[in-house]
């Protein structure tokens, strides 16, 4: 069953109460039904049960409403064990049993791929969702905002669409470690009369916490992100919060004048201790900056990476490009299994990361540039050098458009699609499907208890 927005005349009323049967779960997690043949979105609603909803805000093709009451509850309706799960927005899906959010998750991406592309669904091969064996505390970095409240410093979350910070003492989808270090750095602010950055105003100094922390070593790296560079007795803050918790290996401070939403600026700064921190996945280990991207749940990252290495379809003598490769992980794990590795990224300290991490594994089949896929890959093609594979783990907002012409000129028999977005993988796979097959798509659960949901996809050349 398809849930495209079905154009119709508004029939529902801001305020107004109505019954309504929940289909399922939306992108968002929301529990999706129909009112008069107009969709509605419910938070915290699921498939199956019937409630009563009252509308919050109305668009010309769906409705937004809250619960104000279940007549039939759904049988997989859990007790979220989380004390601030109903206010902090971070996760969406605690009040469902875990089994069933695997299953939900599949019918996600699924419903993406009704939307967004052409294709016949029913006969794609979509496989179940894989999880995890302990779906709590598997998330390596925490960035929590900080507040003043009652002459205190507060770290936490926006709650879910509005500003108002929740403050957080623990987490039960982070790291403890990362709980700990966190709760540590807020009291040294504090006890160092740190002014707190205030949105609004733009006052104050430090405005987030991100912790890092290496589940396999145990090192941890505490990044301030400040308005400015000037932070009164930053060197004397840095060795306090190595002295009170001697896990941490690194204190940088990340600048970010700008008024955005974006956690951090393009400077860093050293304060104290290392550049980077140690991580190990598998046999491989990593080195890690502040604004590098790693996997934010590792148990997961090893099976998703597996997952990668089945779909590329390696025999040794595979030419493969890594495009959006961040630190190299994906590439380096591929990298024993091909003939040569080739990888970019825009994030030059991501690059240097990357060769760091290859000569330290004495892999001399893997070569790592700083720019774009988009421009290296017409290069090389013209130098005479074409991949057989490309990989690529774009952000949410799916590969650029020039990246997937350039995908059609260069026409790599293998097309490994690791995307943290359903809507933009079907987007993406929507472009390529003059030229690609969809051979399946295997969703991977990377962040339990929240609406998203990982999947590699393995896209093959026609006629090939």
């Amino acid at each position: 069953m398809k849930i495209k927005n079905r154009p119709t005349s508004v029939t529902i009323q801001k305020g107004q109460q109505f019954p309504l049967t929940i289909k399922r779960l939306g992108i968002n997690g929301e529990g999706v039904g129909y009112f008069k043949k107009q969709v509605v979105f419910v938070p915290g609603a699921l498939p199956g049960e019937e409630v009563v909803v009252q509308a919050e805000n109305i668009q010309p093709n769906y409705a937004e409403a809250v619960i104000k009451k279940i007549r039939k509850k759904s049988p997989h309706r859990v007790k979220p064990p989380c004390i601030y799960y109903d206010r902090c927005g971070g996760c969406q899906l605690q009040h469902l049993q875990y089994e069933q959010q695997l299953a939900a998750k599949r019918d996600i991406v699924i419903q993406a791929l009704e939307r967004h592309t052409n294709l016949e669904v029913d006969t794609l091969d979509i496989r179940p969702t894989i999880g995890m064996d302990d779906p709590w505390h598997y998330r390596n970095k925490s960035q929590f905002q900080l507040g003043n409240e009652k002459q205190q410093v507060i770290a936490g979350l926006y709650g879910a669409n509005s500003h108002k910070l929740v403050p957080i003492h623990s987490c039960m989808v982070q790291h403890p470690l990362t709980d700990k270090i966190t709760q540590t750095v807020k009291q040294v602010l504090e006890d160092f009369h740190i002014p707190i950055y205030h949105e609004r105003k733009r006052t104050g100094i430090v405005r987030t916490i991100v912790v890092r922390a290496g589940v396999q070593t145990n090192h941890v790296q505490v990044v301030l992100i400040t308005k400015a560079e000037e932070l009164p007795r930053k060197e004397l803050i840095a060795a306090e919060i190595m002295k009170r918790a001697p896990e941490v290996k690194s204190v940088m401070q990340n600048i970010n004048g700008s008024k955005t939403s974006l956690i951090f600026g393009d400077k860093t700064v050293l304060l104290k201790g290392e550049e980077v921190i140690q991580e190990t996945l598998g046999d491989l280990s990593f080195e890690l900056s502040a604004r590098a991207f790693f996997q934010l749940n590792p148990v997961q990252t090893v099976k998703l990476y597996d997952e990668v290495k089945k779909a590329a379809g390696l025999t040794g003598s595979e030419k493969i490009v890594d495009a959006y490769c961040g630190v190299g992980t994906i590439g380096l794990w591929l990298a024993k299994d091909a003939a040569e590795i080739r990888g970019m990224d825009v994030i030059e300290e991501s690059i240097r990361d990357a060769k760091k991490n290859a000569e330290k594994h004495g892999i001399k089949n893997a070569t790592y540039v700083t720019g774009k896929a988009e421009t290296w890959m017409p290069k090389w093609a013209k130098e005479g050098w074409r991949p057989d594979v490309v990989v690529v783990d774009p952000p949410r907002t799916g590969c650029d458009r020039a990246f997937l012409k350039t995908i059609k000129k260069v026409k790599p028999k293998r097309f490994v699609y690791v995307s943290c977005n359903p809507s933009t993988l079907a987007k993406d796979i929507q472009f390529l499907s003059s030229l690609y097959k969809v051979e399946y798509i295997q969703p991977v659960d990377m962040f339990p208890h929240t609406a998203h949901v990982e999947c590699v996809s393995r896209l093959v050349l026609k006629n090939d």
